[in-house]
């Protein structure tokens, strides 16, 4: 888990530095359709079989956990600043809570229900309705990219529950369908042209080898070995590493209520984080 939160945290100076070189749909179907080859290529060097006990279930993270994430994530990262956007997906723990109720019949405690309380009134300090509405659609697409990555990472541990698929070959076929996926919006929807320069190929370079194949291997790992809601929390230490990084490295110096915000949504994490280290409750059953 630690090699991922340093190669996701890396991987967002990336996408921030690539952005103005190439569509954001057009780097989703790149990145992602060249990870997931990338272990699919590595699964048949290991000759191990590609087939998957269930399509349906690999489809839907495919779906959920990385076209519709990246796709969000790249449409606010056009223009909104790295800090803010990785605090904004990384609600992710608070959507696998409220996911696991529903999937896995995790039901939250009230542990749960007060960190979430303290991320909503963080959240709205970080979004501050009352500015531009530009700045405060970007915020949004990265909430709802949280959101969606949340429902994949549950999706993604009950496939793990059910059929106990090989994690490489998972992970590279859900990534490969996600990004395949996106095709046809990225042919659709108008988009800047790529620039092809040295600073698009190797941050593309990092983000398909290191953020996308080890990465994600790495986390669907994490997933599949501790309950959801803990590698959920167990990743939150990604977007205070990125926030800082785009401080040095974008001068992204968070405004005084956004940072009171940042630091609200940190503590709410903490306290599910708290609770989710807790022995679980009785889970529900059938009325």
């Amino acid at each position: 888990m630690v090699l991922t939160v340093l190669a996701w945290a890396g991987s967002w100076i990336a996408m921030k530095m690539v952005v103005p070189y190439i569509g954001p749909f057009d780097f989703v179907v790149l990145r992602y359709v060249c990870g997931g080859a990338v272990l699919l290529v590595l699964a048949l060097a290991m000759r191990r079989p590609l087939s998957m006990p269930s399509w349906w279930a690999t489809v839907l993270v495919g779906l959920t956990q990385t076209a519709a994430f990246q796709g969000m994530v790249q449409m606010a990262l056009v223009h909104g600043g790295v800090g803010k956007i990785s605090l904004m997906a990384y609600t992710m723990p608070f959507w696998v809570v409220l996911f696991g109720w529903i999937l896995l019949r995790e039901r939250p405690g009230p542990r749960h229900w007060l960190g979430m309380g303290l991320a909503a009134v963080g959240l709205l300090c970080v979004i501050a309705p009352w500015k531009p509405i530009g700045d405060t659609i970007s915020v949004l697409l990265g909430l709802v990219a949280g959101m969606f990555w949340g429902l994949g990472t549950v999706l993604a541990k009950r496939g793990f529950n059910r059929h106990q698929p090989d994690i490489i070959v998972f992970t590279g076929w859900q990534m490969f369908i996600g990004g395949v996926a996106m095709a046809p919006v990225a042919l659709a929807v108008p988009q800047i042209a790529i620039v092809w320069n040295l600073p698009l190929l190797l941050g593309m370079a990092y983000i398909i080898l290191i953020a996308s194949a080890a990465g994600w291997l790495l986390w669907l790992i994490v997933v599949r070995r501790v309950p959801a809601s803990v590698a959920g929390m167990s990743s939150l230490g990604t977007p205070v590493i990125a926030a800082l990084l785009a401080w040095l490295i974008f001068d992204e110096r968070p405004a005084p209520l956004e940072g009171l915000g940042m630091v609200l949504i940190l503590c709410g994490l903490v306290v599910v984080a708290r609770a989710a280290g807790r022995p679980s409750p009785r889970p529900l059953t059938a009325s």
